[in-house]
C-alpha cells in the first residue's frame, strides 16, 4: 500500500491529490507509538526557531511558522518547499489549518493574525483589533466557523471566519484580575472555549450565546511570593538587574480528549494536569519534563497523549495511567510545536533547532 509521508509514486504529488487512496484501518496509537518511532523526514529551511507546526486535514502539506516571520508550506510526501509566505513583521506564534483545509490561521506578535488560502499563497483576512497585542495562541472552532486568540491581553476575542467579523470578547467576571490570556482552545463540542494566563489560572467561558465565564481555576498557580522579584504585565522584573522573565507557572498548552471529558494543560512549572470537563475537577499531576510544557496533544483515538517542551524532548504518556511510554530526543534544541495527522500515524514537531521533524510510529524503520 502506498505510504505518502515515505515513498513517491508514479506521477508525484499529482497522483496523490487526483486519485483516492485506499483508506488505512484505524490504529490504537498507544500500541502503535510504544511499538517504536522514528524520523521519516526532517523538513529545513527556517533560518530561525521555529514556533509552531501543522499538518494538513488531506495529509499532503505541513505549515510552518517561526521567528524569521515566513510562513512555510512543505509537501509532506517529497519534503519540498512549496511556498514561504511573507506578511507579518514579528516571530509567527502559532500556525493552524480549518477543520476543512480550505484556510490557515496564523498568529503573531505583531498583534495580528492572517488568514491565508494555503493553495495560493493568497492572504484572505487580517484580523485585529485597535489595542491588541502580541498573539500568542489561536484556535479553530471544531465546525471551523470561528477563530478565538489570546495574547498578551486579558481578553480573548472570537471572529467570524467567513466575514472576518469579531463576535465577541471574553473577559473575567473579576474587574481586578489583569493578567493576560496567553493560551486557549474550543471544547471539542464547541460550546465551550478555555483560557490559560500568565500566572498559571484557568477560566472557563460559554462560547455562544452568552460569552460568559462559567468557572476560574487556579490550575498550575501556587501562591508563593518572591522578595526579590517583582510582578509587572506578564513578566517577572528581577530589581537587581531589570531583566524580565515569563511567570513561573504560564500556561504553554491546552488540549482535550476526543470525548471533550478531559482536559490537560502544560506550563512553564514542567508539569502537566488533568481536569475533569466541563467541571474543570483537577484530577491529577504529571511530573516528567525538566523544563516548560510547550505543547499538548492527544491522539485521534483518545489513548496517547503527547507534550513536548523546552527541554528538548517529546513525550508520550498512556492517557489512562499516566505513564510515560516513549520519548523522542533528535531535536537539538527547545521544541516548541507539536501536530498530529489525522490518522494518528504521523507526528510532526517544531524546534528552535530550525527544523521541523516529521516521525512515524511503529516498530519498522524503513516503512
Amino acid at each position: 500500500m502506498h505510504d505518502p509521508y515515505t515513498s513517491s509514486p508514479p506521477g508525484g504529488l499529482a497522483r496523490l491529490t487526483e486519485v483516492p487512496q485506499p483508506a488505512l484501518p484505524p490504529i490504537d496509537a498507544l500500541e502503535y507509538w510504544n511499538a517504536g518511532a522514528h524520523v521519516a523526514r526532517t523538513f529545513r529551511g527556517h533560518s530561525h526557531g521555529v514556533w509552531d507546526v501543522a499538518l494538513s486535514p488531506d495529509g499532503v502539506t505541513l505549515a510552518s511558522v517561526g521567528a524569521d516571520r515566513f510562513v512555510r508550506i512543505w509537501e509532506i510526501e517529497t519534503g519540498r518547499l512549496l511556498k514561504s509566505l511573507k506578511g507579518h513583521t514579528s516571530d509567527i506564534r502559532q500556525v493552524e489549518f480549518s477543520p476543512d483545509g480550505h484556510t490557515l490561521a496564523t498568529g503573531s506578535e505583531d498583534r495580528t493574525i492572517r488568514l491565508w488560502n494555503p493553495h495560493t499563497g493568497e492572504t484572505t483576512r487580517l484580523l485585529f483589533t485597535q489595542y491588541d497585542h502580541a498573539v500568542c495562541s489561536i484556535s479553530f472552532s471544531p465546525d471551523g466557523l470561528m477563530l478565538a486568540r489570546a495574547g498578551q491581553n486579558k481578553d480573548i476575542k472570537i471572529w467570524e471566519i467567513a466575514t472576518g467579523t469579531e463576535l465577541m470578547t471574553l473577559l473575567g467576571k473579576d474587574q481586578y484580575d489583569h493578567h493576560w490570556t496567553v493560551c486557549t482552545a474550543f471544547s471539542p463540542d464547541g460550546l465551550h472555549l478555555v483560557g490559560g494566563s500568565d500566572i498559571g489560572k484557568l477560566k472557563l467561558y460559554e462560547v455562544l450565546p452568552s460569552g460568559e465565564e462559567k468557572r476560574v481555576h487556579n490550575g498550575h498557580w501556587r501562591d508563593e511570593p518572591n522578595d526579590e522579584e517583582t510582578e509587572y504585565r506578564g513578566f517577572f522584573v528581577d530589581e537587581h538587574g531589570g531583566f524580565q522573565k515569563p511567570m513561573e507557572y504560564w500556561i504553554g498548552s491546552i488540549a482535550f480528549t476526543p470525548d471533550g471529558r478531559t482536559m490537560m494543560t502544560g506550563s512553564r512549572d514542567a508539569s502537566i494536569k488533568y481536569f475533569a470537563m466541563p467541571d474543570m475537577k483537577e484530577l491529577h499531576t504529571v511530573k516528567g519534563h525538566a523544563e516548560w510544557v510547550r505543547g499538548l496533544l492527544v491522539s485521534p483515538d483518545g489513548k496517547l497523549l503527547v507534550s513536548c517542551s523546552d527541554d528538548h524532548t517529546i513525550k508520550m504518556w498512556d492517557m489512562q495511567t499516566r505513564r510515560q511510554v516513549r520519548v523522542l530526543t533528535d531535536h537539538r534544541g527547545p521544541v516548541r510545536g507539536i501536530a498530529f495527522s489525522p490518522d494518528g500515524r504521523y507526528l510532526a514537531s517544531a524546534s528552535w533547532d530550525r527544523t521541523v521533524k516529521l516521525w512515524k510510529g511503529g516498530g519498522d524503520a524503513e516503512a
